[in-house]
């Protein structure tokens, strides 16, 4: 067990070290304003104050992690070694900047907190965060400088033996839409068929019609593939059905379909089966409360798990929603047009509430890639290549990589051209040395 000494024990350092230390390092953390139990202590330790006591591992902290609320931080960033970091410390300190209140502030979200501008659908977008600015959105950079602690004490504890863990991975596959032509009702059905002809859509006009009568698959239902896939390894795909009311935003089918319904138990029967929250959900409990009571009633177990539509997070309400609802974690945290670690971690990490001054038990599992980031890269080569960096990037800490797939992404339109293999490459990532 790691001891740490401080001046004052607050629900941020509780949150921070235990992320840090437990988390990623795999070291039970505790702590301690007592220089007596300190000193008595016989194994790892370490004091996180203005002053060392004497020749221990000693961090010398920012004030963040002993503070309440918002407040107008000055952040200089700045190359340290292989990475960036800021908050720095001075001379004594074992290490050059303040790493747990660098990483309190990437995972509590204090920046989405703070005056910014939205896109067009209310969302905190990657250009306005810090690690965008300073570019090492790219690295997970908590997990990075929790590496180095451990490193520092290694040199301290030479005969203590430090857990090891393993790089793993946790496929999401996002279904907004099950079917493009299927399952649409009359009216859809008809409205769209009349919308190809105006238009002038012919050939999509002549698909619906294969479709229809069956003889082509719909272009959305990949379903089949995704279990044959899933049905080669052992951990398990996480599927999110949209099953919210039709309107301008989600236009999935009506979860009063049968065959919608017997579609969503099939996957299940392989798949860990999640819900994707509606558009209107996201504010409304009411709304969330019944398609949560849906889905369980569909799958016939508790849900666990949701991801929110356009990937939006309306900090606090969105999350204080899902854990009055005892919804255990989320898939939502992430950036739809950009590779890279939102939260500055590849570790899943628990909801801090800022309002509160609390920790939650919401776990927050941030997405590291979107296949609609990856449509940028024009060449299959790029694509892959740019893939296999962030991949890179998690194995080298060891973490959790959580790619996001739709289940269109594997059909047949050309724009998804190549996306069955880029999921295929983070699948057999895990086989790699």
């Amino acid at each position: 067990m790691l001891l740490v000494y401080t001046h004052k024990i607050t629900p941020r350092l509780r949150f921070t070290f235990k992320h840090l230390c437990t988390r990623i390092l795999g070291i039970p953390v505790s702590f301690t304003t007592t220089i007596e139990e300190f000193i008595a202590h016989d194994s790892l330790k370490m004091s996180y104050t203005r002053q060392p006591l004497s020749n221990e591992v000693f961090v010398r902290n920012h004030e963040l992690l002993f503070e309440q609320g918002l407040s107008d931080i000055d952040i200089n960033v700045q190359n340290w070694e292989d990475t960036k970091c800021f908050f720095s410390t001075g001379e004594k300190s074992a290490l050059p900047y303040d790493i747990f209140a660098a990483s309190f502030y990437l995972l509590s979200r204090y920046e989405e907190y703070l005056p910014h501008v939205k896109d067009d659908y209310g969302r905190f977008t990657a250009t306005e965060s810090l690690a965008y600015k300073h570019q090492f959105l790219n690295q997970p950079v908590v997990d990075i400088w929790a590496y180095k602690l451990r490193q520092v004490l290694e040199q301290k504890f030479e005969t203590f033996i430090f857990p090891k863990r393993t790089y793993n991975i946790q496929p999401v596959i996002d279904v907004p839409m099950a079917y493009y032509f299927k399952q649409k009702g009359i009216m859809r059905t008809v409205g769209g068929a009349l919308n190809d002809l105006f238009r002038l859509r012919l050939r999509g006009l002549y698909q619906r019609f294969l479709v229809l009568f069956g003889f082509n698959r719909d272009p959305y239902d990949t379903f089949k593939w995704i279990i044959n896939k899933q049905k080669q390894y052992k951990f398990k795909f996480r599927v999110f059905f949209l099953i919210g009311d039709f309107s301008t935003y989600d236009k999935n089918i009506s979860i009063n379909k049968k065959k919608f319904v017997s579609l969503i138990k099939s996957v299940s029967d392989y798949c860990r089966i999640g819900l994707k929250a509606s558009y209107f959900a996201l504010d409304d409990i009411a709304i969330l409360k019944k398609e949560k009571k849906n889905i369980e009633f569909v799958t016939n177990y508790e849900l666990e798990a949701s991801r929110n539509s356009f990937s939006k997070v309306n900090l606090p309400i969105s999350y204080r929603n899902l854990i009055e609802l005892e919804i255990k974690e989320d898939f939502t945290m992430g950036y739809l047009n950009y590779l890279g670690f939102r939260a500055g971690t590849c570790t899943p990490f628990l909801f801090y509430d800022l309002d509160f001054e609390t920790p939650t038990p919401l776990l927050i599992n941030s997405f590291h890639c979107i296949d609609y980031s990856m449509l940028k890269h024009q060449s299959q080569l790029d694509k892959e290549q740019e893939l296999q960096r962030l991949i890179d990037s998690v194995k080298r800490v060891n973490g959790t990589f959580t790619p996001v797939f739709h289940n269109y992404s594997f059909g047949s339109d050309p724009r998804w051209k190549g996306f069955k293999k880029l999921f295929t490459q983070i699948l057999d990532s895990t086989n790699e040395g």
